[in-house]
């Protein structure tokens, strides 16, 4: 899972997936995209231009213009491409080794080079075309993670009712506290240790929503 993250309250709704065109308009696209994140990732947000993108992706700049607008529209394009993949959370038979192997992921996902997800989670705070996006590809990436929680209710490693979004949060928010705002070198046990934390606490029932009203379970 890449750089997943809450959406505030109040958020605009994820909009209902889309067609994508085929073609030579898919490729025109396929090839802006790349050219996006390889100038982002060797450039930063501040570097970025649409003069730049349509030179690298060999395509006028007036196309460029037309279908994306600005530099914001080009990251947010870059952004709900990434939910059109087949992504799914692992299944490693256990709650710790789900989140622990999602850790890794987003370990990776945050120190490779050319940093890519860090620029993107950078640009989203220089753009609100590109925040909006953001918030749609963490929304369906914490959806698609849900099924992590499910299957350790089912297995009865933890409680009903447990939370998933809030428990998915706990496993992964010391990542991006270290990685994202201290910006500290990796630590290859961080991962594990997170993940082991977060399950111990979510099989106390430390996620566990209380039952409803009257209900005597």
């Amino acid at each position: 899972m890449t750089h997943p993250a809450p959406r505030p309250e109040g958020a605009p709704p994820a909009p209902p997936p889309r067609r994508r065109p085929g073609g030579r308009t898919a490729r025109i696209r396929t090839q802006v995209l790349d050219a996006v994140l390889a100038e982002l990732g060797e450039r930063g947000y501040d570097g970025l231009t649409m003069e730049a993108v349509a030179a690298r992706a060999d395509v006028h700049r007036a196309t460029v213009y037309r279908r994306w607008g600005d530099v914001g529209g080009l990251l947010a394009d870059v952004l709900d491409a990434a939910s059109d993949d087949a992504w799914q959370p692992p299944d490693t038979g256990s709650l710790r080794g789900d989140l622990a192997a999602l850790n890794h992921e987003i370990q990776d996902a945050l120190t490779a080079e050319p940093p890519i997800v860090a620029a993107m989670i950078a640009a989203s705070f220089r753009s609100e075309k590109a925040d909006h996006a953001q918030r749609r590809l963490w929304e369906d990436r914490y959806a698609r993670c849900e099924i992590v929680v499910s299957r350790a209710v089912r297995r009865g490693e933890l409680p009903p009712r447990t939370d998933a979004r809030r428990l998915l949060i706990a496993a992964t928010a010391p990542l991006y506290h270290q990685l994202v705002l201290l910006r500290t070198p990796p630590d290859p046990h961080l991962p594990d240790q997170a993940a082991r934390t977060a399950a111990l606490a979510a099989s106390a029932g430390a996620f566990a929503e209380p039952p409803p009203v009257g209900d005597p379970s």
